[in-house]
């Protein structure tokens, strides 16, 4: 299979919730100038606020590909052959990794606004994080897609050669 072929692909873009949340501060900032400034201001404030929340919020929406020789989440890359262990995260697995739990070393491409993930292990001895970190929408398809990748990169186990008893 060619490496550059998607096993997995998502885009962590922000929850509705999210968008409106930008669009009723956008409309805000439009509030804040209408008494001083009048209507017309108030609409391109508001109008360019909106615009710029929105092309930030898409803009930082991070990627998470894996390709079977290459994990890329956000501007990380790492190759399948580093990889070691992976975990499915629930809610408060994924909250803990990010707070109490948490190692500074470790990788982390996660977004707030969303719950769950999958943490991986790295296996590389050169390589000081410990793990990666990473929301995820569909964590167990992510898991699975990583198990497939990090199996069909190690070398298969060596044959047992019978012996003769007498």
């Amino acid at each position: 299979m060619p490496s550059d072929v998607p096993l997995f692909a998502e885009r962590l873009a922000p929850s509705g919730w999210v968008w409106v949340s930008a669009l009723l501060v956008a409309a805000s900032s439009g509030l804040v100038v209408l008494t001083t400034l009048g209507d017309a201001v108030a609409i391109v404030v508001a109008i360019t606020a909106a615009a710029s929340a929105g092309w930030a919020l898409a803009r930082t929406s991070a990627v998470i590909e894996l390709s079977s020789s290459e994990l890329r989440a956000g501007r990380a890359r790492i190759p399948v052959t580093a990889l070691g262990s992976v975990r499915e995260l629930n809610e408060v697995q994924m909250r803990a990794l990010r707070g109490p739990r948490a190692d500074a070393r470790a990788y982390l491409c996660q977004r707030g606004w969303i719950c769950a993930g999958v943490a991986i292990t790295i296996e590389d001895p050169g390589d000081i994080v410990p793990y990666w970190l990473l929301s995820s929408r569909r964590p167990a398809q992510l898991a699975a897609a990583l198990r497939t990748a990090i199996a069909a990169e190690q070398p298969p186990p060596a044959q047992a050669h019978s012996r003769q008893t007498s």
